[in-house]
């Protein structure tokens, strides 16, 4: 007769199984990297994100060892290449550069979103805020955030404004804005922040909210003129700028962020490391001065930190969202 494993003999078993299984992900954890890694920019080359990612990468290649490629996949407001990440292998080779929208807000606007920021992805680092910053043609002839919105109310329908896409900040900042003032102005969508200053220098939109990367150098160049940032203090980096709670819009604040995320079933310990790699290169002096040229705000915090972040905006944002009636062809 053949004798039968003991219950006690049969938990041993399965408890070197899982030991096992644990001691792989451990090593494998331990060899990481050992190839490039890339990393989705759901957004054009030249983008903020995209600018963000190229200076972050730098130096991150040289602290873990291995070539950071930037992988550009622009296309329906940053959900098209933040899909692909989050359908990627999850093999501590691919990550994710989003934004606000494509990892917040979209899951409101869209009925269909094809992924699940909240499940379909893991944190990994906030690494960067900027304000964004409101900035009107000099066809509108005005000179101030008040003379803004008056000529908003006085003209309604007869402007134009632009975004990085339907659902971004730099559209949902500006529907606040309409929302608070009783204004009304036609939203124009763009793939990138370069084609949204492009149309405000060609007159096809006279008014935006957008990063200052992409508006200061025309601003500055008297192509357009800036008014205020939309963050909720001054920024040390345009601190000749007010805000707009300053300029009486008491209760806007639209600041435009970027996270670094992984596809789910990423090794924690890479998640982790990845995380702990990002804050330092943050930090170091060199890349601080690169960041701050270009208007970023370093963070770099825990993926616990960023996911609780995340919970934090969709309740901000997803009442503005409901309550202005916003769809994807808005």
């Amino acid at each position: 007769m053949t004798k039968l494993h003991s219950p006690g003999l049969i938990l041993s078993t399965a408890a070197v199984a899982v030991m096992a299984v644990a001691g792989a992900v451990t090593a494998h954890a331990q060899e990481w990297p050992q190839r490039p890694i890339r990393v989705v920019v759901p957004f054009a080359a030249g983008s903020s994100p995209d600018i963000l990612a190229r200076i972050v990468n730098d130096r991150l290649s040289t602290r873990i060892g291995q070539p950071l490629i930037v992988d550009n996949k622009p296309g329906a407001g940053g959900n098209t290449g933040t899909d692909q990440a989050s359908k990627a292998r999850p093999d501590g080779y691919t990550f994710l550069l989003s934004v606000n929208a494509p990892l917040v807000y979209n899951t409101v606007l869209y009925k269909n979103l094809p992924y699940d920021p909240f499940n379909e992805l893991v944190p990994v680092s906030l690494a960067a805020t900027t304000p964004n910053v409101c900035v009107v043609s000099n066809s509108m002839n005005v000179d101030s955030v008040k003379g803004w919105l008056a000529a908003m109310k006085q003209n309604p329908g007869k402007f134009n404004f632009a975004s990085t896409g339907n659902g971004s900040i730099s559209h949902l900042g500006v529907e606040l804005v309409k929302l608070r003032t009783n204004s009304f102005a036609v939203h124009i969508p763009y793939a990138s922040s370069g084609q949204a200053v492009t149309a405000l220098i060609q007159g096809d939109v006279q008014y935006a909210c957008l990063p200052p990367v992409a508006v200061m150098p025309q601003a500055k160049a008297g192509r357009f003129k800036a008014l205020a940032v939309t963050s909720a203090e001054r920024s040390s980096l345009l601190p000749e700028l007010p805000t707009l709670r300053e300029s009486g819009l008491p209760d806007i604040q639209a600041v435009p962020w970027y996270a670094y995320m992984a596809p789910k079933g990423t090794s924690p310990e890479i998640v982790q490391r990845m995380s702990r790699e990002i804050a330092a290169v943050l930090k170091e002096p060199e890349t601080l001065k690169r960041l701050q040229t270009a208007y970023f705000d370093p963070v770099g915090s825990t993926p616990e930190a960023l996911g609780k972040f995340m919970g934090e905006e969709l309740r901000r944002w997803k009442p503005v969202i409901e309550r202005a009636g916003l769809k994807p062809d808005n």
